[in-house]
C-alpha cells in the first residue's frame, strides 16, 4: 500500500497532518437486528463535525481534546445523543431503533434528509427496500430492477425487461454487484423477472454519474446492491406465495450478538401447473420454472474483525420435446474487515462470479457458452479528520470465456469449440472526500486500470488507462446547492447481442487487438433544492457523454459459433446528452416522486449510414415515470405508477425488390424508423393483517397495465396475402392487463 500513503501525503495540505485529534469511531446498528445502518448520520457538537457510517456501519470521528454531545441519527429511527470526553481514542457502537412517525408513517428514504444537498455526490439514486416493497409490478414479484427503471436517466430495455440502460448505455456497461460480486445475467424468465429476492435486500445504490474511483470495470453505471447479514439477536422469518413464484427466508444467531446466518430461497412453479394440464394440450416432459437462493454468515470475532462469507445461485430451466436450455448465475464472496486503528478501516475480498448457459438438442448434441470471474480486492479508509477521508485499494479479476461450444457424443465431427479466452483486469485507486470549506465540499481521486488479454494462440495485448474522478458541491444556502462532476470510465468486457433487452444467449468477450476497450468520459452539472424542511427535494440535472470505441456488426452478422466474429465487430464513437427532472415526497400519508428525461444518444461508425450520426438503439428521446403512494390507514395502502417514452429507434426495410421470383427488402439508414411510443399504468393496494406478537400477514392485490394498452414489443413485415406486392407490418405486444395477488408473511 506504498502508492496509497504516498499520494494521502500529496492531496493533504500539511497542517491536516500535523494537528493532533482524538477519536471516537464504532458501528451503528439496528437495534432489533444487529443488521449495520449504511449511511447513518454522526455529529459532533459543538463545531458540527460530521461523519456517515460507511457500508458496514463504521464511523469515525476527530476533535481536539475537549467535552462533547455527539448524536447519531437514521431516516425512521430514533436518535441517540451522547455525552463525550475526548482525552483518548474511544470506542464507541450504537445501536438505533425503529421508532414511529405520528403523521408521516410511510418514509421512502432512509438516508440523512439533507445528503442530496450536503453531499457532493450527484447522479446518485438510493433505494428503501419499503420503497420497493410498495411498487406495482407485473405478477405481484416485487423487483428491483424494474423499480430502478422508474428513476430519471434509467430507461427500460424493452416492455416488461428488467434489462435497463443509463444515460443512452447498452445492458452490458451496468456494473450490478451483490455483495461485491458481479451478477453477469441479471434475470429470470428471458429477462421478464429480476435474480433478487428483495425480502433480503438491505441496501440498494445506482451511480449514474460521478463514480468514486473504488468502482471501475463498465462505462455506464453501477449498482451496488448488499444483501442482509441476519439478524444476531434472535429468530425470524418472512415468505410469500404468488401467481408465479413461491419465498422463504429465514435468518438468526448462531452466536448471540457475535455470529448469525441468513438462509434463502424462491422457485416459480410453472411446471406443476403444466403437469396438472391434460397431455394432449402440453407434452409430457416439459419444463419451466427458476430457482435461486442465497445464503449467508456474519461472524463478529472482536472489536477489530468481522468476516462475511456471503453465496447466490440460481437457475433457469426450459424444456420441451427433447429440446431443453438452462442458464443461470453463482456467485460467492468472501471479506474480511480489519481494524488497524481508529481511523483506519480495511476490507478485503475474495470474489467469485459465474455465469452459464447450456442447450441441449436431444441427449446427443450440447451446446454452452459462458463466463467465469476470480476476483480479490483490498479497500482501505483513512479517517484522517472529520474534513478527509481517503480510500485507497487495488482490485484484481481473472476472467474465463467461453465465447461457444458444440458438442456430440456420437459424432465428433460436427464439434464446433470455439477457442476459450483469457484476462487478466487490475485496477489501483485513491478517493478523497474532502471538505473544503461551510460552502464548498469535494470527491476527488483517480484509478489507473490495467487489462491483458492473452487468449489461446491469439496475440498477446495489454492496455493501462487512467480514470479522473470528480465531483464538487457548492453551497448556495441551507436548502440549495449545485454541483459539478466529471469521470472517466473504461471497459474491457463486450457482450455481444442482436438485442436491446439482453438475452442468456448473447456472448461475453474481453477486449482484443481488434476489439478495443470502451471509454467514456461524462461531465455533469446539478441544481438541487429541498422543500419543506427537507421532505421534499427536487434536482435538476444535465449531462453530456462521450464514447469511444463502441460497437456494432456488419449486417447480417451472427453471434453464435461464429469464429470470425471479432473480423466482423466494427468500432466507432458515440454520444449522449440530455437532461433529468426530479422531484420526490420522501414522507406522509402521500409520498412518490416525478422524473422526467430528455435526452439524445447517437453514434457514428465507419460504414453505417454514410459515416454520419445516426440514432442508438439504446436511444429515448422522452421518458417519464410517475410515482404515487397514499396511505389509506394504518393498514391499507395504495400505489400507482404511470410510465410514458418514446419508443425505441430500429431500422427498417425502405423498400423492396424481386430477384429470380424472390421478394428482396432493402434497407437504407441505420435506426431510421421509431417504435411506437410506450405507455402505461399499474396499480397496487397492499392489505396488512392485524398486528400480532410474532407473526404478521399481508395481502398485494394489483393491476400491470390497467387500461389494457397494448404496447408493441416487436414489429415485423410480412407479404399479405390481398397482392403479391403489398406488405404489411405486424405488432407483437407481450401484455395486456395483468392482475395479481400475492400472499405475504412474517415470523
Amino acid at each position: 500500500m506504498r502508492f496509497a500513503f504516498l499520494a494521502i501525503l500529496l492531496l493533504l495540505p500539511v497542517s491536516v497532518l500535523a494537528q493532533e485529534n482524538y477519536t471516537v469511531s464504532g458501528r451503528i446498528t439496528e437495534k432489533g437486528t444487529g443488521e449495520d445502518l449504511i449511511g447513518a448520520t454522526v455529529v459532533l457538537e459543538p463545531g458540527l463535525r460530521g461523519s456517515v457510517s460507511n457500508h458496514y456501519g463504521f464511523y469515525s470521528i476527530s476533535a481536539p481534546a475537549g467535552s462533547y454531545i455527539i448524536s447519531f441519527s437514521y431516516i425512521g429511527y430514533e436518535t441517540i445523543e451522547k455525552e463525550v470526553t475526548l482525552n483518548q481514542n474511544t470506542r464507541l457502537d450504537i445501536e438505533l431503533g425503529e421508532t414511529s412517525i405520528q403523521l408521516d408513517d410511510i418514509v421512502i428514504s432512509a438516508v440523512r434528509s439533507d445528503l442530496n444537498i450536503t453531499n457532493a455526490e450527484m447522479g446518485v439514486e438510493r433505494l428503501d427496500i419499503k420503497q420497493v416493497d410498495l411498487i406495482p409490478v407485473i405478477i405481484g414479484e416485487k423487483d428491483i430492477l424494474k423499480t430502478l427503471q422508474l428513476l430519471p436517466g434509467i430507461s427500460t430495455a424493452s416492455e416488461g425487461s428488467t434489462g435497463f440502460n443509463v444515460r443512452g448505455g447498452s445492458i452490458d456497461q451496468n456494473l450490478i454487484l451483490l455483495d461485491e460480486a458481479s451478477v453477469y445475467s441479471a434475470s429470470h424468465l428471458a429477462g421478464f423477472f429480476s435474480v433478487f429476492n428483495s425480502d433480503i435486500i438491505k441496501d440498494i445504490t445506482v451511480y449514474k454519474g460521478g463514480i468514486p474511483s473504488y468502482y471501475g470495470g463498465r462505462a455506464s453505471s453501477v449498482v451496488d446492491i448488499s444483501m442482509n447479514n441476519g439478524n444476531n439477536k434472535e429468530f425470524e422469518g418472512s415468505g410469500g406465495i404468488g401467481l408465479l413464484s413461491a419465498r422463504l427466508s429465514v435468518e438468526g444467531p448462531v452466536i448471540r450478538d457475535r455470529m448469525s446466518y441468513l438462509l434463502s430461497g424462491r422457485r416459480s412453479y410453472a411446471d406443476i401447473i403444466l403437469k396438472a394440464l391434460p397431455g394432449d394440450i402440453i407434452e409430457d416432459g416439459t419444463r419451466l420454472f427458476f430457482y435461486d437462493f442465497n445464503a449467508k454468515l456474519n461472524f463478529t470475532a472482536n472489536d477489530r474483525d468481522r468476516f462475511f462469507l456471503s453465496a447466490y445461485i440460481g437457475r433457469d430451466v426450459f424444456a420441451y420435446e427433447g429440446y431443453g436450455m438452462d442458464w443461470g448465475n453463482y456467485t460467492g464472496t468472501f471479506r474480511w474487515n480489519h481494524l488497524f486503528s481508529e481511523r483506519i478501516f480495511s476490507n478485503t475480498s475474495i470474489i467469485y462470479s459465474d455465469f452459464s448457459y447450456g442447450f441441449n438438442m436431444g441427449s446427443d448434441i450440447k451446446y454452452s457458452s459462458g463466463i467465469r470471474d476470480y476476483g480479490i480486492k483490498n479497500d482501505m479508509s483513512f479517517f484522517l479528520n472529520p474534513d478527509n477521508t481517503i480510500n485507497a485499494g487495488l482490485e484484481l479479476h481473472y476472467r474465463d470465456f467461453n465465447p461457444g461450444a458444440l458438442t456430440s457424443s456420437e459424432n465428433s465431427d460436427i464439434d464446433i469449440i470455439l477457442a476459450k479466452k483469457r484476462a487478466l483486469e487490475t485496477g489501483i485507486y485513491i478517493q478523497n472526500k474532502h471538505i473544503l470549506n461551510h460552502i464548498l465540499n469535494a470527491n476527488y481521486g483517480i484509478r489507473l486500470s490495467t487489462f491483458s488479454h492473452f487468449g489461446t494462440g491469439e496475440e498477446k495485448i495489454g492496455y493501462i488507462i487512467p480514470e479522473p474522478r470528480l465531483a464538487l458541491n457548492c453551497r448556495i444556502s441551507g436548502t440549495s446547492s449545485l454541483k459539478i462532476s466529471y469521470n472517466r470510465l473504461s471497459q474491457y468486457l463486450h457482450l455481444l447481442s442482436n438485442s436491446t433487452a439482453g438475452q442468456v444467449t448473447d456472448i461475453w468477450i474481453p477486449s482484443s487487438p481488434s476489439i478495443k476497450p470502451v471509454i467514456a468520459s461524462q461531465v455533469s452539472a446539478g441544481y438541487f433544492r429541498n422543500f419543506l424542511n427537507d421532505i421534499i427535494e427536487s434536482s435538476v440535472e444535465i449531462y453530456y457523454k462521450k464514447l469511444q470505441n463502441i460497437t456494432d456488426f456488419e449486417d447480417g452478422t451472427s453471434i453464435m459459433l461464429n469464429e470470425n466474429i471479432e473480423d466482423q465487430i466494427i468500432a466507432g464513437r458515440g454520444r449522449s446528452y440530455g437532461a433529468e427532472f426530479y422531484i420526490k415526497k420522501k414522507q406522509g400519508r402521500f409520498s412518490g416522486w416525478i422524473s422526467y428525461t430528455i435526452s439524445r444518444t447517437e453514434q457514428r461508425i465507419a460504414g453505417i449510414n454514410n459515416d454520419e450520426w445516426y440514432p442508438s438503439k439504446y436511444d429515448r428521446i422522452h421518458d417519464l415515470s410517475l410515482v404515487g403512494i397514499y396511505e389509506i390507514t394504518k393498514r391499507i395502502s395504495l400505489s400507482s405508477v404511470f410510465v410514458y417514452s418514446t419508443g425505441s429507434a430500429v431500422t427498417f426495410p425502405s423498400g423492396k425488390y424481386g430477384l429470380n421470383g424472390m421478394i428482396i427488402p432493402y434497407y437504407t439508414e441505420r435506426n431510421g424508423y421509431r417504435m411506437p411510443a410506450c405507455h402505461r399504468m399499474d396499480i397496487s393496494m397492499k392489505i396488512k393483517g392485524k398486528e400480532r406478537k410474532g407473526f404478521n400477514t399481508s395481502w398485494d392485490i394489483s393491476a400491470y397495465n390497467v387500461y389494457n394498452r397494448h404496447n408493441a414489443y416487436s414489429i415485423y413485415f410480412r407479404e399479405s396475402e390481398t397482392g403479391k406486392w403489398s406488405t404489411e407490418a405486424v405488432k407483437l405486444s407481450l401484455f395486456g392487463i395483468v392482475p395479481s395477488v400475492a400472499f405475504n408473511i412474517s415470523f
